[in-house]
């Protein structure tokens, strides 16, 4: 069974683009941008890269529609992969191993280097099949997804370039499903990064002094974690709730002090937030000035990231894209699950920019091993995917 998949052209391909080890930190894309080039060659695409940031590059192929002054649509993905535990891998994760159930073992082949390839094994069909696009296709592939894209994607929307590209609506990444429904994400909570910072009366560890730091940080721990805990419940109160429909709270980080007997002038405490698409900022922001004033004086709070309120996009009549995307996923009998994404991709940066976006990764049935150790897709659902794309990207080219 292995054999005859490695003998596919379109897995080949996969697998080749797979064996990048396109692996953050330190990532030298030479490699990625000169297969993606090759790629576009043989099915005809034209090719540009963009460097908003130096060694940073942003591939665009296109393919220019029958009516180039229509809005146009992007299928991005990313080329980053997140780093490896080797020894945790049955396999070497940078060789694209098939086994004989069709597994191909690799980082990245789920998240996403599948999609992007996915996409211009689509393309390559549907050129060959004579199907003509009224609207331009661009189909990029960016750096640095997964450290927050901020030299890759949430920098591309802010140029004249990426404006020039007239985008009207876009599709990204997505993730797997144990079941057989497809997951599609239309919108993503805002990821808030929160320092706290509480200072106090330093002084001997035997003593019981007044106004510490460490009083401060244990009020601003119970603050949070309560909420947490509020949260967990709502989560749990509800079958028909996911992850991305609550507000998630970490601690993350906690520092500070000198020695062991010496009461510190100054702790820190780090939050990982992920506000639901339902909260309100402002109002959630002056709780978090309310918690450090309560706390006493001397504590303060600082961002690290700070992601604002994104609209979600719109899953209605009033956006024809969707109808479009739907309608060709009714026709295939697929079954969608749309959902707020759990985390953050590319797409919260396109849909700030005011473009609509959706999220898909056509993988059902398969478990889901995003950044996991042994990371897999199987062939099969690979190839059915590109099929799937086939349907799905005349849809929304052709609205």
């Amino acid at each position: 069974m292995s054999t005859a998949y490695k003998n596919n052209p379109a897995v080949a391909n996969f697998i080749e683009y797979l064996k990048i080890p396109s692996v953050q930190p330190n990532i030298n894309y030479h490699e990625c941008v000169n297969f993606l080039k090759r790629q576009a060659n043989e099915i005809g695409l034209s090719f540009q890269i963009y460097e908003v940031v130096p060694q940073k590059p942003i591939v665009v192929m296109t393919w220019v529609g029958q009516d180039a002054s229509l809005p146009s649509v992007l299928l991005n993905s990313h080329m980053d992969v997140v780093p490896v535990f080797e020894n945790s891998w049955t396999y070497p994760p940078f060789s694209g191993h098939i086994d004989e159930d069709g597994k191909i073992f690799a980082r990245g082949s789920q998240d996403m280097k599948c999609v992007g390839i996915q996409y211009l094994e689509a393309i390559r069909k549907i050129k060959a099949a004579g199907i003509k696009l009224k609207r331009t296709l661009h189909i990029s592939f960016v750096p640095d997804e997964e450290i927050g894209g901020h030299d890759g994607m949430e920098k591309f929307v802010l140029t004249d370039e990426f404006k020039a590209l007239n985008i009207g609506f876009a599709l990204d990444e997505g993730m797997a499903n144990p079941t057989d429904e497809f997951i599609i994400f239309n919108g993503e909570r805002s990821i808030w990064q929160i320092h706290v910072h509480c200072t106090g009366q330093p002084g001997h560890g035997s003593l019981l002094l007044p106004n510490t730091a460490g009083e401060k940080l244990r009020y601003i721990i119970d603050k949070f974690m309560d909420m947490r805990e509020e949260q967990k419940k709502i989560l749990q109160s509800d079958e028909k709730l996911t992850i991305g429909d609550v507000t998630t709270i970490n601690l993350t980080q906690i520092s500070g002090g000198v020695q062991s007997n010496v009461v510190p002038e100054k702790l820190t405490v780090v939050f990982d937030v992920r506000l639901a698409v339902t909260v309100d900022h402002e109002e959630f922001e002056n709780k978090i000035i309310r918690w450090c004033k309560e706390a006493g004086e001397g504590v303060t709070y600082e961002f690290e990231q700070k992601n604002p309120n994104v609209e979600c996009t719109k899953t209605d009549d009033s956006n024809p894209y969707w109808i479009a995307f739907k309608g060709a996923c009714d026709e295939m009998d697929l079954k969608l699950d749309c959902r707020i994404f759990p985390g953050g991709t590319d797409s919260r940066y396109v849909r700030r920019a005011g473009i609509p976006a959706i999220g898909f990764s056509p993988m059902n049935n398969t478990p889901v091993l995003l950044h996991d150790h042994d990371e897999f897709l199987k062939a099969e659902v690979y190839l059915r995917g590109i099929q799937i794309y086939e349907k799905i990207i005349p849809a929304v080219a052709n609205v």
